[in-house]
């Protein structure tokens, strides 16, 4: 039997928050029948609920959870999910495994798309996706597709998958209009979680890689004036341990150079809006105080932040304000792009390839990972990172062990 094809459910938290499905005909045609119209009024309150008390980040994650689980229930399972117990969450896992090809794409798309006065689906859209690796996508020789029958979650994946919807089970009992959570009772069943005592793949740069990024910032920012604010980000995001989200403009915060303030003691912090909702100051060393003065510099600024500078901390080059998130991974991007031909060159692709690989959040844990190795206090750098439990902090602790591990193994001969 041929697998009906799926269509988005929850727009972005801006247009759920005042939607009128009347605006959304496709939806509303499909909402009608069964009890599907009551069940995602569920999911509907439920996101509403995340989009109001957690960040944008959350609410994202939390809608492609609870949407991909409305979907199945509605189309494949068709049952009301009030009902479900253990093995009907088992049963959704196993799909989540390995879901139909006609569910999956290659890329992100827009859910709807507005025309004549209405919102309809997009059909370029669908609930899972088959990442692509940044080095494939960029490569000219292959232009092939991956094999969809290849796609299988991530560990981590599956855990989100879970965490989403014990949050969306533990609210509907928290409203009485659920009895019971079956997730927590499923996930400690689930045939695809492994117990995992492996070595994790290590998302970061090695001290050689990373002074071919900052080696390579410097020089085009010495040469072309504009790529003065790329060299800042590059910088903060790896000294200052920040995720990319923490230096861009928000709805509920834009960073500002007085953000950055110097306590009695003569030391520097900047303060954040972090993971959670929550603020934490950041220690700011002094090698990197060059580089603050280099962009102030650039920008016809005072050397240092001063109380009351309400100037973006990273500014668009046209126009006013801060920027997005997105325009500021593009520009790590072409750093990473360029330090990888100059790096692929004289070192050799070997050397180079996980410049290839790279992404905006590997910096932190750069940074990170070569505080650990200088011997920095574990709850120190926790502090720094943003971290709620030590624990988190105690992963890149580990990492460095397997460094050193990896590097006693070498010495075993055949």
């Amino acid at each position: 039997m041929a697998n009906p094809k799926p269509l988005p459910l929850f727009p972005t938290f801006d247009e759920l928050k005042d939607m009128q499905l009347g605006e959304y005909p496709e939806l509303q045609s499909f909402l009608a029948e069964g009890s599907r119209m009551r069940d995602w009024q569920w999911g509907q309150e439920f996101l509403h609920y995340i989009g109001r008390n957690k960040s944008e980040h959350t609410y994202i994650r939390f809608r492609n959870e609870v949407e991909r689980f409305l979907l199945w229930s509605f189309l494949v399972y068709e049952k009301p999910f009030d009902e479900y117990r253990k093995a009907d969450i088992l049963e959704y896992a196993d799909f989540c495994w390995q879901p139909p090809q006609s569910w999956i794409s290659f890329h992100n798309a827009d859910r709807f798309i507005c025309h004549g006065g209405a919102y309809h689906m997009n059909k370029e859209w669908f609930p899972f996706r088959l990442k692509v690796p940044k080095n494939q996508s960029n490569a000219n020789t292959d232009k092939s597709e991956p094999n969809k029958k290849k796609y299988r979650p991530s560990q981590q994946t599956l855990k989100a998958i879970f965490t989403a919807l014990n949050a969306f089970y533990r609210h509907l009992m928290n409203s009485e209009l659920c009895q019971s959570n079956p997730v927590m009772l499923a996930k400690n069943d689930c045939r695809h979680f492994l117990a995992d005592a492996q070595v994790k793949e290590v998302r970061r740069l090695t001290e050689e890689q990373w002074q071919y990024v900052l080696g390579v910032a410097q020089t085009m920012a010495d040469e072309d004036h504009s790529f003065e604010r790329s060299l800042f980000v590059v910088a903060s995001l790896k000294v200052l341990f920040l995720r990319i989200s923490e230096l861009s403009e928000r709805k509920d915060w834009a960073p500002e150079m007085s953000h950055f303030w110097q306590d009695e003691d003569n030391n520097w912090w900047l303060k954040i809006f972090g993971k959670g909702r929550k603020l934490r100051d950041v220690t700011v060393p002094p090698p990197y105080i060059a580089y603050l003065k280099r962009y102030r510099k650039f920008r016809g600024q005072s050397g240092l932040p001063y109380v009351g500078d309400n100037s973006p901390l990273v500014e668009k080059l046209r126009g006013q304000g801060g920027m997005t998130a997105r325009h500021l991974s593009r520009l790590v991007q072409q750093i990473f792009d360029a330090a990888h031909e100059k790096m692929a060159l004289e070192r050799g692709e070997d050397h180079a390839r996980k410049l290839q690989q790279a992404s905006t959040h590997w910096l932190r844990h750069t940074g990170a990972s070569m505080e650990i190795e200088r011997g920095r206090a574990l709850k120190d750098l926790s502090e720094d990172l943003g971290h709620a439990s030590m624990a988190t902090t105690d992963t890149i602790y580990v990492q460095s062990e397997n460094r050193r591990r990896a590097a006693s193994g070498k010495g075993r001969k055949v």
